[in-house]
């Protein structure tokens, strides 16, 4: 026992020093303070920069001991610490003290990091912004289990409660900037996974969609689901239709799980491949099997209809289909679709 006490009586500076940072941190997370908050606070306690640095949106803030943002460059951290929520690292905090480091910073950052943790979970990072495209691959996967795919959508910062549509993008615009433009007052995340761009959102506005931005929207509510209805109808947009909801798709969504091969060897098809070097053959066909009419399909295209007449007539005997009967309509606009998704 006395060798207990006086191991004790030479910690009482160092444990009176840490109870008083637990006390501090403590205060702060009743007080439900914000991430800004807490990094001041804590720059304030430690009297040097303090730092922090979220990985799914590369939010970074350091503050001075005088409450404000730090403007000199960053220093070497001292000390680091993860911020871990759900036993994943989704951040770090450090303090950057000129000379060694106190013998109290690390139970300052281990307490900051547990504020920080939570105040993530509350709050969330900032709505708008490019996020970790791991996190946002995990929410879409159809491999991943509920309640991993929950854990990344809150990372997200979605809340559990609100379903989350999924839209698949080809842009030549930054995917955040189309993100904002989607959803402007709710969350929302982007991030690009190979050749497409994934846009994660409560609410989508397809009208807000740049006119050069091609865009397929899923229906489902379920993350991985959605993904998979956005890539489909992505597949089926056009420069003519390049918005496109998976909904509206109907029946013409089963052309997508067509083997390639089976679509290729198919004689409508392939018949239309033998045309398709002409881009006015293809934009005159398209025009037609989107208004059904002559006419229209002339002011679409801005021409005289005894022109596009005269077109469809070469494009009929071209396809061997009789394009002025409604089956042979339905067939040329089936080929059409079918012969894109396989130059998608």
């Amino acid at each position: 026992m006395e060798a207990l006490a006086v191991r004790l009586s030479g910690l009482d500076s160092y444990v009176d020093g840490a109870l008083r940072i637990v006390a501090f941190y403590d205060t702060l997370m009743r007080r439900r303070v914000d991430l800004p908050a807490l990094a001041r606070a804590s720059a304030g306690l430690a009297e040097c920069v303090a730092g922090f640095q979220l990985h799914g949106t590369g939010r970074v803030i350091r503050v001075s001991p005088d409450g404000r943002e730090a403007s000199a460059p960053p220093s070497p951290a001292s000390t680091t610490a993860p911020i871990t929520l759900d036993e994943e690292e989704i951040g770090t905090v450090w303090l950057e003290r000129p000379g060694p480091p106190s013998p109290l910073d690390e139970v300052l950052l281990d307490r900051l990091a547990i504020a920080a943790a939570a105040a993530v979970e509350r709050y969330g990072p900032a709505r708008t912004t490019m996020a970790d495209p791991a996190l946002v691959e995990l929410a879409i996967s159809s491999d991943c289990d509920d309640a991993a795919r929950a854990r990344a959508l809150r990372l997200l910062g979605f809340a559990a409660d609100l379903p989350v549509r999924v839209v698949a993008v080809r842009s030549p615009l930054p995917l955040d900037q189309i993100g904002s433009l989607l959803c402007p007052a709710r969350p929302v995340k982007a991030a690009s996974l190979d050749d497409v761009g994934v846009i994660l959102a409560t609410t989508v506005d397809p009208a807000r969609i740049p006119a050069d931005v091609r865009a397929g929207i899923g229906a489902a509510e379920s993350p991985d689901r959605s993904w998979q209805q956005a890539r489909t109808a992505l597949r089926f947009t056009t420069p003519r239709r390049p918005v496109v909801h998976y909904d509206s798709l109907g029946a013409l969504a089963l052309l997508a799980q067509v083997p390639q091969d089976a679509a290729r060897d198919n004689a409508d098809v392939a018949a239309l491949a033998r045309i398709a070097d002409n881009p006015e053959d293809l934009e005159t066909l398209d025009a037609y099997c989107a208004t059904g009419s002559l006419r229209r399909a002339a002011d679409l295209l801005h021409l005289h209809h005894s022109s596009v007449a005269r077109r469809l007539d070469q494009i009929a005997k071209a396809l061997g289909i009789e394009l002025t009967e409604p089956t042979g309509l339905i067939r040329a606009a089936l080929a059409l679709s079918a012969w894109r998704l396989l130059n998608d």
